[in-house]
């Protein structure tokens, strides 16, 4: 076709035909809310750098959780920051923990909302890295069994499914074996299958206290600048028995998106991490952008680059302007 026989603007021209077309769609049923369980009671602490985010006490935690799921949000994201902290991170897998019983009360509460806990050790570890430190750098296989251990302390105090986010080759194997033999072969693993060692995650660390207290984690979490390497880390996790893959960071890497779904046939999830979500506050703070519609346009990328699921600090925005549409 060419002009004049083939005019765009006669479906743009109403919003009954835009609708009607519209070719990426996206819900409330989308999206994932992380959110951050802290120690004591009535803490409620917002992070500096994520206006609108808060380390929370896991009353407070619960109180928050109601608004997520009224707004029909199904699932929310756990992360933890102990009330003390060593050099194997041992309080990521105490019975008593803050995001075992953040875990409990969730569930507790609202059966039907989904608890997924992030299983990584950086937020329990003196020196804030992912696993133990040997000769400088993190242990693979030696940090592969305090993995495991957390992730079976969440299930077992009721965990609906875990995310292991550490980048250590064959956790997922690890965690999902350990899952099996305890008898929770029912219970889904959420793979941070291509986690990019990447600029946008200051927030965050901010939020989770998890700041590495020396070099960084390169060694461990892939180079922004390959492509087909995400593809390998993928495939791998698929096949050591993920159910979920996930890419992050999001809006950076929405091409490695796209080709992790076209290569495999499961679920693909989308972090849209700290940085993005604060770069997007601070604009609107400052009027530079409409975030309503901003948000949405960032959601509705992620959706048509091929995520079938959206973990975001803006989930409850997002449902808010989408239960009004």
């Amino acid at each position: 076709m060419f002009f004049p026989t083939y005019r765009a603007r006669r479906i743009r021209g109403k919003e009954v035909f835009r609708r009607m077309v519209r070719e990426t769609s996206l819900s409330v049923n989308d999206l994932v809310y992380p959110m951050f369980a802290t120690y004591g009671r009535c803490v409620r602490k917002e992070v500096s750098s994520m206006p609108g985010i808060y380390q929370q006490s896991v009353d407070n935690i619960v109180a928050e959780a109601r608004e997520v799921r009224d707004l029909g949000i199904p699932a929310v994201l756990l992360f933890g920051i102990p009330e003390s902290k060593d050099a194997v991170g041992s309080p990521a897998f105490r019975e008593d923990g803050v995001v075992q019983e953040a875990v409990r009360e969730l569930k507790k509460e609202f059966p039907d909302l989904a608890v997924i806990t992030d299983v990584c050790m950086c937020e329990y570890t003196d020196h804030g890295h992912c696993g133990v430190i040997k000769d400088g750098d993190v242990d693979n296989d030696a940090t592969l069994d305090l993995l495991c251990r957390e992730a079976l302390s969440h299930v077992r105090a009721g965990a609906d499914m875990v995310a292991p986010s550490d980048m250590m080759d064959g956790r997922v194997r690890a965690i999902r074996e350990t899952l099996d033999t305890n008898g929770f072969t029912h219970v889904p693993i959420m793979s941070y299958a291509v986690k990019y060692a990447s600029g946008f995650y200051g927030p965050f660390r901010e939020a989770a206290e998890s700041a590495p207290q020396f070099g960084d984690r390169r060694s461990y979490q892939m180079d922004p600048a390959n492509r087909l390497e995400a593809i390998r880390e993928a495939a791998m996790d698929v096949e050591e028995g993920a159910d979920i893959i996930m890419v992050k960071p999001g809006l950076p890497y929405l091409d490695i998106v796209r080709e992790v779904r076209d290569e495999f046939n499961l679920p693909v999830a989308v972090y849209n991490v700290s940085g993005e979500y604060s770069m997007v506050k601070a604009a609107a703070r400052n009027g530079w952008i409409d975030e309503e519609r901003v948000v949405l346009e960032t959601m509705t990328a992620f959706k048509r680059a091929g995520a079938d699921l959206i973990i975001t600090y803006h989930a409850k925005d997002a449902a808010k302007i989408l239960n009004k549409k």
